[in-house]
């Protein structure tokens, strides 16, 4: 048997081995963001041999969705086989000829890009109920995957199934993006041997995508990449953004409203800004775009430190949207070398700092890990405050607050440079100002730790003492 290529995704396999190893019926759910691995993970784990595979049309009725599975059988059956009528029919068929194969071996079944199968007026999805619990639940040997980019169907139909599947499925793969020491490890085994700093700047760009990281050119810069993906004409990428969304969301226009929004904004908006930025309306259809979003991992909503929910801010957190919203959406085609030529300009050093950020805040298991509290009970959160004249408050905000349940309240300050961080006599007096504008407004009692988290340390003068703790760039790339 063949190597895998998979980077990663320990988890996922392991969960694969167990379900190839059961001695009953397995239905596999496969879903996470378009680009993110899914076809590649069942393919190459299962090596390309199913007993039967299916992948959904995007855009196409009924009949083609039928021709193709007709195709797809014939093909297994080894004969010519007219398209069936319906769904019913069709399963019906898949039915008799995975009842012809050998119940001794286990048979693997991929329908992929489901919700595409899924399509008005199809009922499919009666039908696959139907397939499956009548027949193929019971067949001890059957392992059936289905897997699809529209995460948002994928969990209110399949994985979080009211009807006919409720409860049926023994396994939920979500797949999220690489984290950056599986970054590191897919651009090694490509060749691709940069530095941690220029591989936590390509991640500002393109997350933990695996499609747009394979379109990288060993032989060209980070800088001669972006150009050459981004914004040469005719580039790779150059209509990402449009498939991206039109393909994973319908009525995509009003998804598109909010990413745009919430792009003018790194720290985020509240749903009453959001409201007012997009003029859309502010009831379960807001609700229900805002919940996609975060279930498709393209915004978070951050709570803020003893906050009311009415205050969680919604953030962008996928890179590649944030990327095009800023750098791609007004520049393609009007310079080719548009990011070589923009290096180490102020603007640039602005967005890679509030970049940084979420990078930090996406590796927070690696932070704990290199404070030691891996192990203690803690939330995240943000946190404001507004000038307070009366009470004697400085205005403030704090990106990443991590509470444990020792009573111990960590702010984190996160710095991106090219090289050491130096702490100033002002930024010393903007961090004491910060901590004790924290700890008046919210009548915190406990111990308050300060922690820099900076890409090379930060450079030891008259003023980092007050520095309790550091994390560094290389601290994110641990394993989880």
């Amino acid at each position: 048997m063949r190597k895998h290529k998979i980077i990663g995704r320990i988890e996922e396999q392991e969960k694969l081995e167990s379900c190839m190893n059961s001695d009953r019926a397995q239905l596999i759910v496969v879903y996470g963001r378009r680009r993110v691995g899914k076809t590649f993970l069942i393919n190459e784990y299962f090596h390309n041999e199913f007993a039967f595979k299916l992948t959904g049309a995007h855009g196409k009725g009924k009949e083609v969705q039928l021709e193709n599975f007709a195709f797809a059988l014939g093909r297994k059956m080894q004969r010519k086989y007219t398209a069936p009528k319906n769904w019913n029919r069709a399963f019906e068929d898949l039915r008799d000829y995975l009842e012809s194969l050998d119940e001794s071996k286990k048979q693997v079944v991929f329908l992929d890009e489901l919700p595409w199968l899924d399509n008005q007026k199809s009922e499919f999805l009666s039908a696959f109920e139907w397939f499956w619990n009548d027949w193929a639940s019971t067949k001890d040997n059957l392992v059936f995957i289905v897997s699809g980019s529209a995460t948002s169907w994928m969990d209110e139909k399949i994985a979080n199934n009211k009807g006919g599947l409720f409860n049926r499925q023994t396994r939920k793969l979500f797949l999220k993006p690489f984290k950056l020491y599986e970054v590191e490890e897919y651009l090694i085994s490509n060749n691709i041997n940069w530095s941690r700093y220029d591989i936590v700047r390509c991640y500002m760009i393109m997350g933990g995508i695996p499609y747009y990281l394979s379109l990288l050119n060993n032989k060209l810069s980070l800088s001669q990449n972006i150009d050459s993906l981004f914004f040469s004409e005719g580039c790779e990428l150059w209509d990402e953004f449009e498939h991206l969304y039109r393909t994973l969301f319908s009525n995509s226009e009003n998804y598109i409203k909010v990413v745009e929004a919430l792009s003018t904004k790194t720290g985020g908006m509240t749903r009453k800004e959001i409201v007012e930025s997009t003029k859309l309306k502010n009831n379960g259809d807001l609700t229900k775009i805002l919940d996609n979003l975060i279930l498709s991992g393209f915004i978070r909503a951050t709570n803020f430190y003893k906050k009311k929910k009415k205050d969680t801010m919604f953030q962008l957190c996928d890179y590649y949207t944030a990327f095009y919203m800023k750098y791609i959406k007004d520049n393609y085609g009007k310079d080719e070398h548009y990011w070589s030529n923009s290096t180490d300009t102020p603007a640039r050093r602005t967005w890679e700092g509030l970049v940084f950020e979420q990078v930090c805040k996406d590796h927070v298991y690696a932070v704990k890990n290199k404070l030691g509290i891996s192990g203690i009970l803690s939330e995240e959160s943000a946190w404001f405050v507004r000038a307070d004249s009366k009470n004697g408050i400085e205005g403030a905000q704090i990106d990443l607050i991590i509470k444990r349940r020792d009573h111990v309240v960590t702010i984190c300050e996160i710095k991106f440079s090219s090289g050491q961080y130096t702490i100033t006599k002002e930024y010393d007096l903007n961090l004491r100002n910060k901590v004790e504008a924290f700890r008046i407004a919210t009548k915190c009692n406990d111990s308050i730790q300060l922690v820099m988290l900076t890409t090379y340390g930060v450079k030891s003068n008259e003023y980092s003492s007050l520095i309790q703790n550091q994390v560094i760039m290389d601290d994110l790339f641990v394993k989880r």
